[in-house]
């Protein structure tokens, strides 16, 4: 075992008499998010939702006809766990403090940043491969007592069927195979693949993938300048230090088939295709790149833009990043009507359409090659970006062909058909949501 990754302290989950009471209202489009087109139904009609609980903490599964995605948020005071169809709560934790919740890989878990390290939430939504088919099974959530260790937890990364943990406060990288997660709860400690140290602490990430390679960033607590691929055995296959204020990350696979991972700097992206990294200046004297979003199979990473230092949080442009053909586009997604959008106002749909929340209230869906706005939808009132990043917001995530918005203020999300247009369907949730995951089952 690593010393590394520990159990922690059992978290209990609260009891059935104290989870939401939701109010659902449906309005418009007939599409539900899921891969079968009666997952909503199957679920209200077949869900046991009194699975029971193994010594490992997991639970034994019901039987589903159909995947059953989940989402899991993120309030002041807890985590909530949600049936992404219906939106019902499917179980509830208290965990004090700013939280995070990050993919953990597997469709069914979810990496929680927490105090001491990432905690392993099992969502209860799984499918298992039986020879031409697979059966599809669901169960209560679980917050497990596994627990990823870090002093400063700071960004996850999935890629490759591989999940890298940057620790901020030691510029460690804990690397996990996310098929692994289920056995890490049933053993009470998890395997790790890999690690490695930075020379300096940073407020980092590391991305890895299964032929053995490690990109990890370069900086220490002051200053951060780029990131270099290692080899299996800590060798420097590739080193690219003009990426000042190196942050953010997207790692993806580009129509040719070639890995690629780009990364945000204080004046442009730092693009890693195998073995060489280059970088894509911004056209402007300061465009600083914080967030990428990728999509398989597409070209174009997508950064949001900042033109100022002095500009805040409030945001008016996103970066079109054509890898394939190395250049870096500042376009205005709101066509000049005044919307900006904040952090978490960005996401990719299933065929790499970029999504961005604006404060005006509407998703837009761009066209991720050139730009153009292909559909608008209006689905929460107009907002303000806070100036504080960890305040609630709304926030936008794609999930099984749906787009889910949050909406602190009413403390409802919206479920939204963002290829037909519509908003499918609205909940009243109880709590004022901050962060959101989603996992697929």
């Amino acid at each position: 075992m690593n010393r590394s990754i520990r159990p922690a302290h059992r978290l209990v989950a609260l009891s059935a008499a104290a989870l939401l009471t939701l109010a659902a209202c449906g309005n418009g489009a007939d599409k539900p998010a899921a891969d079968s087109t009666t997952a909503a139904e199957q679920h209200d009609d077949g869900h046991d939702h009194e699975g029971e609980h193994t010594d490992e903490g997991t639970s034994a599964g019901t039987e589903a006809a159909a995947q059953t995605p989940r989402l899991a948020i993120t309030y002041d005071g807890g985590i909530a766990v949600l049936d992404a169809n219906t939106l019902e709560t499917e179980g509830e934790f208290k965990l004090d403090g700013f939280n995070r919740v990050n993919s953990a890989g597997d469709g069914r878990h979810v990496a929680v940043t927490t105090t001491g390290g990432w905690a392993l939430l099992d969502a209860g939504t799984w499918s298992q491969a039986h020879g031409d088919h697979s059966h599809y099974y669901t169960s209560e959530p679980t917050l497990s007592d596994v627990l990823v260790e870090a002093d400063t937890p700071g960004h996850v990364v999935v890629h490759d069927g591989l999940v890298a943990f940057f620790d901020d406060g030691t510029g460690k990288t804990v690397v996990v195979e996310a098929s692994d997660w289920s056995e890490a709860v049933e053993h009470g400690h998890v395997h790790a693949v890999r690690e490695y140290t930075a020379d300096k602490a940073h407020h980092g990430v590391a991305v890895a993938n299964s032929a053995g390679e490690l990109l990890v960033t370069r900086g220490d607590e002051n200053t951060r300048t780029g990131a270099m691929i290692l080899d299996a055995d800590g060798k420097e296959i590739a080193v690219n230090d003009e990426c000042p204020a190196v942050h953010g990350e997207a790692a993806f696979e580009s129509t040719s088939g070639e890995e690629s991972v780009v990364l945000g700097c204080e004046d442009g992206a730092l693009v890693f295709h195998g073995d060489h990294a280059h970088k894509i200046a911004s056209p402007d004297s300061y465009g600083r790149i914080g967030s990428v979003f990728a999509a398989d199979g597409n070209d174009v990473a997508v950064g949001d833009y900042k033109i100022d230092p002095d500009q805040g949080a409030a945001l008016e442009k996103i970066a079109l990043i054509d890898t394939a053909n190395d250049k870096l586009e500042p376009i205005d997604p709101f066509g000049g009507s005044g919307a900006k959008y904040g952090g978490k106002g960005i996401s990719r749909g299933a065929e790499g359409e970029i999504l961005v929340l604006g404060t005006d209230g509407l998703l837009r869906v761009l066209d991720p090659a050139t730009g153009d706005e292909l559909r608008s939808i209006q689905v929460v009132e107009a907002w303000e970006v806070p100036d504080d990043w960890q305040a609630p917001r709304p926030a936008v995530i794609e999930l099984a062909g749906m787009a889910y918005v949050t909406d602190p203020a009413t403390k409802t999300i919206h479920i939204v058909d963002y290829e037909g247009g519509k908003v499918w369907k609205s909940v009243e949730v109880g709590k004022e949501m901050n962060e959101i995951v989603g996992v697929t089952g």
